[in-house]
């Protein structure tokens, strides 16, 4: 397996880099497809725009890791819902960013699915040795892959551990290619239908394996254009509140569901399972109060220990900036 060699070649030659801002007027956000968030209504109505004084490209990614680059090459000044791992692992690596907010969280909405020509389930978990597994490395849907694992009993070696982005997984799951994959979004829901979950989300969370996403961006760009980011947050949470009327379905889903390239059954099903936190519950200790520190540095413990990084950080502390969240 080629887990640690996949994950430190995607961020090898940037960790030094801050993630340069571009001109005060502009700036470019990523986001995923396929991931229905409130803010998408915000960003289709020029919301954005508005708040920063400022013209808000956006970009796509299928991959968190791949947000952690373009950060670091300064393409990209803010990222919308990277997932925690591949956060930790480009901070590991010396990349300095800062988690600025808790995106969504949603532990239904990231797994795991085995082929159901297998019949294999959480009782008999142990029959995936010697397996083909496609994992889109350093990101949410690897942790939760290696905590899995490591419930079952279930030796990384003796799986063959394929990186694929999750839309990639769900193709090869369908054409039998590999026995199990991973991933999130609408390329788990279409998993689902070549197979089964070992676990349901409520059972991971018993096991400790949250899955969240947060907004991240590079400290520099934060440190030099902190009233632009704390508009920003502005509007994503004005966002979110919008979204926890349900008197507002009717007119935001539409829009969501065109940006995010979903129908609007499969975007409601979708965004059904997410949670989106408030400001105030952001702030607090089980958040950027202290929570989510605490829990990058257990993700990479687990990283280092499957042998995905090198070394993880002493703490993660400096690595979330709640400043701009509470201005």
């Amino acid at each position: 397996m080629t887990r640690k060699s996949t994950l430190m070649g995607a961020v090898a030659g940037l960790a030094v880099m801050a993630g340069a801002a571009q001109a005060a007027d502009e700036i470019t956000v990523g986001y995923f497809l396929e991931w229905p968030m409130p803010f998408q209504f915000a960003k289709e109505q020029g919301m954005y725009d508005e708040a920063l004084g400022a013209k808000v490209n956006w970009v796509s990614f299928d991959t968190g890791t791949a947000m952690s680059a373009a950060m670091a090459s300064g393409d990209v000044q803010i990222s919308v819902s990277q997932g925690v791992p591949p956060f930790v692992v480009a901070t590991s690596a010396g990349q300095d960013l800062q988690i600025i907010d808790v995106a969504v969280s949603y532990s239904d909405n990231d797994n795991c699915v085995v082929s159901s020509g297998l019949e294999i389930d959480k009782d008999s978990a142990a029959e995936l040795a010697g397996k083909k597994v496609a994992v889109p490395l350093g990101t949410a849907a690897h942790y939760g892959f290696l905590k899995q694992m490591s419930h079952f009993g279930v030796a990384l070696d003796s799986l063959n551990v394929v990186d694929m982005a999750p839309a990639e997984g769900q193709a090869a799951l369908a054409q039998g290619a590999v026995d199990m994959a991973c991933g999130w979004g609408g390329a788990l829901r279409r998993m689902k239908e070549s197979g089964n979950v070992l676990l349901t989300g409520a059972e991971k969370e018993e096991l400790g394996i949250l899955v969240f996403d947060v907004t991240s961006a590079p400290s520099s760009f934060v440190a030099e254009n902190s009233d632009m980011v704390a508009k920003f947050l502005d509007v994503t949470a004005e966002a979110n509140a919008m979204w926890a009327d349900e008197a507002n379905h009717a007119k935001m889903l539409p829009v969501i569901a065109k940006d995010a390239g979903m129908s609007e059954d499969d975007t409601k099903a979708t965004i059904s399972t997410f949670v989106f936190p408030t400001v105030e519950d952001q702030l607090s200790e089980k958040w950027l109060g202290g929570g989510a520190q605490e829990f990058m540095k257990g993700v990479a413990d687990v990283f280092v220990e499957a042998g995905s990084i090198d070394g993880a950080k002493a703490s993660y502390a400096d690595n979330v900036n709640a400043g701009p969240l509470g201005q």
